[in-house]
């Protein structure tokens, strides 16, 4: 009976001690996320939190390291965070590493999904595919439901930009993705592309575009009926990007996050990135306004082009050469066209509207650029009572030596709603 008993107990604690070693294989750590093997899956939340946010990190080109060291900010910053859930997808330029989708939680991984476990052929598309991203986005927010959502968007962006090529057409907004194949071409997702996917899903409380240019009327007004909220710039950003280790907490936030995110972002960057918060409730009579304030510049310029001498541009579209030209910009302060294009109260009813789309903004007398500033930035002053927080294409004549690129630039803006809301006429 004895003996009985005792191999009775044996074979209890070879189960237990078999089961111990099935579940730490199955728990997720950087080792296991590192490897081209089978990552843990996401488990299905049975609780409902407050708010889920994916950072979704397109960092398959020149971004990769910097991107990378913003998943180790992000643990950091998990440690500080409550009642949410904070999801990451990285794609970066290691072919060894299959991009993929993991929960981060006090620190640590706490378990991940590859995008080959989604059925997503990693080698055939790009972070910046309707598809990948349609994938991630559904299994991040069908696993981890909540009662509001937030979108962290890192990598690179041109704003509103379209551009053709004549062997195939490159949407330019957000990720340039470099690739896997031998093509050779790089691909973005254009804004519009981007909300027909975002419609698919829950509605968002914000979108963090923690990327370049991307706080443009054109897009805020595409993007007015998916987010409530949207944090950015309208200018270059550095590309370590945002302060996550300490923004993170402010993510899950039930008000006044966005103020919480740009002071510290503001802070991080020592007051040399320009930044705003655009209220998307507010775009739409923003853009009755603006239709308002045109026709007055439309009554002054006739037929012809407006003049966008001096005026603030937060970026320039070509530097194959050591000089500015005029051309190149493309990325006009709204508020400052319009103050030097209306009477004084026209102006100001304009701006009464603009103030309440554009809620909060952070100056910055100059910022950080991959262009040299004293080269490319010395046609316009940067003054607090010139710089309104967002940018706004202005139609340029198609004449000239560069002129043919802003008859692509005119041509394109038509694609986008902003166009007709606004009333340009060009």
């Amino acid at each position: 009976m004895t003996k009985m008993n005792s191999l009775v107990k044996l074979m209890l604690m070879s189960i237990l001690t078999a089961g111990l070693m099935t579940l730490t294989a199955c728990s997720s750590d950087d080792d296991e996320l590192n490897e081209v093997g089978s990552p843990t899956a996401l488990k299905q939340q049975a609780v409902q939190t407050n708010r889920t946010v994916l950072v979704y990190l397109a960092g398959h080109n020149n971004l990769t390291r910097s991107l990378e060291k913003n998943v180790e900010q992000l643990k950091e910053g998990s440690k500080a965070m409550s009642n949410g859930t904070l999801l990451v997808f990285v794609r970066t330029q290691d072919l060894g590493k299959i991009p993929w989708l993991a929960r981060i939680e006090n620190g640590q991984v706490k378990d991940s999904v590859s995008v080959n476990d989604l059925g997503i052929d990693v080698y055939n598309n790009y972070a910046c595919d309707p598809e990948m991203m349609g994938e991630v986005m559904n299994y991040a927010f069908g696993h981890y439901p909540a009662k509001e959502y937030g979108l962290v968007l890192g990598g690179h962006s041109t704003g509103w930009m379209i551009e053709e090529e004549p062997d195939r057409k490159e949407t330019r907004a957000f990720g340039h993705d470099t690739g896997d194949n031998s093509t050779g071409n790089a691909k973005w997702i254009n804004v519009t592309t981007m909300v027909r996917l975002l419609e698919k899903g829950p509605h968002l409380k914000f979108i963090f575009a923690d990327c370049c240019n991307f706080m443009c009327l054109e897009s805020m007004y595409e993007l007015r009926n998916v987010a409530d909220y949207i944090i950015g710039s309208p200018a270059e950003i550095p590309g370590n990007g945002a302060p996550y280790e300490k923004v993170v907490p402010d993510f899950f936030k039930s008000s006044a996050f966005y103020t919480s995110i740009v002071d510290k972002y503001d802070a991080a960057q020592r007051g040399s990135l320009p930044l705003a918060v655009v209220k998307t409730s507010e775009m739409d009579q923003l853009a009755s306004a603006t239709r308002s304030a045109l026709d007055i510049v439309q009554d002054k310029i006739g037929n012809g082009y407006a003049n966008t001498k001096g005026l603030i541009h937060y970026n320039y579209c070509n530097d194959r050469e050591k000089q500015f030209h005029q051309q190149y910009a493309v990325f006009f302060d709204a508020g400052d066209f319009f103050l030097s294009q209306l009477p004084a109260q026209e102006y100001r009813l304009w701006k009464q509207a603009l103030d309440r789309a554009v809620i909060e903004k952070r100056f910055a007398k100059q910022w950080l650029t991959c262009k040299s500033w004293r080269l490319f930035y010395t046609d316009f002053e940067m003054t607090r009572e010139k710089f309104h927080g967002v940018s706004m294409f202005v139609p340029q004549s198609p004449d000239g030596a560069y002129g043919e690129y802003y008859a692509s630039y005119n041509q394109n803006i038509r694609q986008l709603q902003w166009y007709q809301a606004a009333g340009w006429c060009n």
